[in-house]
């Protein structure tokens, strides 16, 4: 576990709000609700839970909704406590950094971006990567979605230290490695390739993500070029509508001056710098 260092090393944990508390309180839900079921029907609690976990072939087709619903079941309570405890770390950092439409938009693209990819290489496999077979493989749990935020921060704050277990202090791209070539191993040593798989995908959308969208998310920038479009617009279509009205003056007889945006400029007014009489 890391932690900030900004000073003495202390037990307190970032504020639990936002986006961030409500994607672990619905991990939560998810696993102690299957714990509940499970205790009258284990049965339909493991069917339950399976249709929520990545499938390849199955989230192509007719199951879309794995690619979200796949990062809120965990595989066992120690593996949950350590992702939420991560997630909760990185993800309020970022959240209070970003904003909480960026932490959303990113978080999808976590999700969804990286189990697309993972499933069709799975599918496209054929069974001739062993581990990958579409069949046969599932992933689910919040890691692969915390590797994608610890190199989200490691890129924003890459010589950020942290305080790593309570133990040493490490910088951000460091723990970023540490954490990343940490869960591949895991994942390996347990023949688990397709969840390395996914994690490994995850961070490809994320860095796509990083690359391409902007600042404060996708849907700011998608309004704020809309905006600009229109008021490019509206300026273009004040300034043909002030080309008209000059050649109309011309032809009374009269002379106006209009500046660039196509607003009329008082000829009494001396100082050509003072906009208040504009109209």
């Amino acid at each position: 576990m890391a932690f900030r260092s900004n000073g003495p090393i202390t037990l307190a944990l970032p504020p639990f709000r936002g986006v961030t508390r409500q994607i672990i309180l619905i991990a939560l839900g998810v696993f102690f609700g299957g714990l509940l079921i499970g205790i009258y029907s284990p049965g339909l609690a493991a069917t339950l839970l399976d249709f929520f976990k990545l499938h390849p072939e199955r989230m192509l087709h007719p199951l879309i909704w794995e690619a979200v619903t796949y990062p809120f079941v965990a595989g066992g309570l120690l593996s949950l406590a350590f992702a939420a405890l991560s997630f909760w770390f990185f993800a309020s950092a970022l959240e209070d950094e970003r904003g909480s439409l960026w932490l959303t938009e990113y978080f999808l693209a976590a999700t969804i971006g990286g189990a697309l990819m993972a499933s069709l290489l799975s599918v496209a496999t054929q069974g001739h990567i062993p581990g990958l077979w579409a069949h046969e493989v599932m992933a689910s749990g919040l890691w692969p979605v915390v590797l994608a935020l610890i190199t989200a921060y490691a890129t924003f704050h890459p010589d950020q230290e942290l305080n790593f277990n309570f133990i040493f202090k490490v910088k951000a791209k460091y723990l970023a490695a540490i954490y990343v070539l940490f869960y591949l191993a895991s994942a390996l040593s347990l023949e688990d390739r397709f969840g390395a798989l996914t994690a490994l995908c995850n961070a490809a959308a994320c860095y796509g993500f990083l690359r391409l969208a902007p600042r404060r998310g996708v849907r700011v920038g998608i309004s704020e070029r809309w905006f600009a479009l229109r008021n490019s617009y509206i300026r273009a279509k004040r300034r043909r509508a002030a080309k008209k009205f000059t050649v109309y003056m011309k032809k009374q007889g009269k002379d106006v001056s209009l500046d660039a945006d196509g607003r009329y400029v008082d000829p009494d007014v001396r100082d050509p710098n003072d906009k208040r009489w504009m109209n």
